[in-house]
């Protein structure tokens, strides 16, 4: 009999030795311990720093930018009354993440198993959501390494996005939106996912890669276009 990895082990697994670790997990689908470590590694990490003086100012002024970029008017009493709530973002934080991405994963899973059947392919419903969830296991991993970056950026979000890594563009063009709006562990996400669901239908893993980065190009797209038009291109 095979024996079972721990969700420590299985993590770990998922950045070493993907394509070995998403065999296994096929074979004997599990979800509920690695879905629980991940959500508490990444609640953790979220609220942890949003507890502390730098997260609660770096939270503070993302909020005042994603309201201003809506072309929200911020004025003394609104700015007042974001104030006061930023002693419960760490708690409300927290809470969608334990709460949303165990939804997300549920009803994407449902939605890739309602396009598999449509190839006659055999994967249970288990199957998948296994997949799914051990993909999102690198969101545990952007978690820890976005959490110093953070510190040291005295910001909220962005810790891991393209824009980091390719800083070519002026800050408020198109380009420089779109570079921001994607994040290197979504685009790491990607790749995992199309690894396990390539292996669990016996389908190319390079097709079904790109139908996924084309769904999450276009939802970048239009965050990035969104914004320019707000902030003029």
């Amino acid at each position: 009999m095979t024996r079972k990895w721990g969700a420590g082990q299985r993590l770990v697994g998922m950045v070493r030795s993907p394509r070995a670790t998403l065999d296994r997990v096929i074979q004997q689908p599990r979800s509920l311990d690695l879905g629980v470590l991940v959500v508490v590694i990444s609640a953790a990490c979220t609220a942890g720093y949003l507890s502390t003086h730098v997260g609660q100012l770096a939270g503070l002024d993302q909020q005042v930018r994603q309201l201003e970029s809506f072309g929200v008017v911020i004025t003394d009493d609104r700015y007042s009354q974001i104030r006061r709530l930023t002693p419960y973002r760490p708690v409300l934080s927290a809470a969608a993440i334990v709460v949303g991405w165990p939804l997300t994963w549920v009803v994407l899973a449902g939605i890739v198993k309602r396009f598999g059947d449509r190839f006659g392919a055999a994967a249970s419903y288990g199957q998948v959501l296994a997949v799914v969830v051990h993909a999102s296991a690198i969101l545990a991993v952007r978690a820890l390494v976005a959490l110093p970056i953070n510190f040291a950026r005295e910001s909220l979000g962005g810790a891991t996005s393209l824009s980091l890594v390719m800083p070519a563009f002026g800050e408020s063009t198109f380009p420089a939106r779109l570079v921001g709006a994607l994040d290197i562990f979504l685009l790491w996400w990607v790749g995992l996912m199309a690894i396990g669901l390539g292996k669990l239908y016996g389908r190319p893993t390079v097709p079904i890669a790109r139908w996924l980065l084309g769904v999450y190009a276009a939802g970048a797209i239009a965050i990035a276009l969104a914004q320019a038009l707000r902030g003029g291109i």
